[in-house]
């Protein structure tokens, strides 16, 4: 379980393909602070630690996750957002997110707003049902506020440090970023369509 809140970057050191798996290897500042098996949110997906040395770590996804997510066009140099899990006795913040991407979206339009930035991103309208006005939404691993929501589309407003302190800077018009729907507005959706 993870809050959203970006902890650090890495940066991509060595893609390797196994099978219809990619196992990436990863330096940044936490590394050294990572164990084996530990969950880390990389841009919003949970993957496990599997390796730990040198500064880096390295991480594996297979065939189902890189489906869903923008993992496969990872590259060396790429930098990730990363976020290890979250502590049960400390302050909330964010909101509570898997790491569990539900789907990719595409950047519609970036615009610099006197200090801030907005972005609009366009989504498969399959899931319209799970995202709301002013509710949460989880992009590329950090926690936003979505507002201008359509039935495949919504806005987030990104603050100077967000936009500083995550990847979400080098994020342009027609770049795929990894979403995750609020899990609370899921489960109810999952209720609602049950017709109980």
């Amino acid at each position: 379980m993870f809050t959203g809140i970006i902890e650090k970057q890495g940066i991509i050191k060595r893609v390797q393909e196994k099978g219809s798996n990619k196992i990436f290897w990863i330096s940044s500042p936490i590394a050294p602070k990572l164990k084996v098996d530990q969950s880390v949110s990389h841009d919003g997906v949970c993957l496990t630690i599997e390796e730990v040395r040198d500064g880096r770590h390295r991480v594996t996804a297979i065939a189902e996750t890189l489906s869903k997510s923008t993992l496969g066009s990872w590259v060396p140099g790429r930098r990730v957002n990363l976020e290890r899990c979250l502590k049960m006795n400390g302050r909330m913040d964010g909101h509570f997110v898997q790491g569990h991407v539900d789907t990719t979206a595409i950047c519609a339009d970036k615009q610099e707003a006197d200090g801030s930035w907005l972005f609009r991103f366009r989504f498969d309208g399959r899931f319209a049902e799970l995202i709301i006005e002013k509710g949460s939404i989880t992009v590329n691993g950090i926690s936003l506020t979505a507002f201008n929501v359509t039935g495949d589309s919504f806005d987030v407003a990104i603050i100077p440090y967000t936009y500083e302190n995550t990847n979400i800077q080098e994020v342009e018009k027609n770049d795929r970023v990894n979403l995750e729907f609020d899990m609370i507005g899921k489960y109810i959706n999952r209720k609602l369509s049950l017709g109980r």
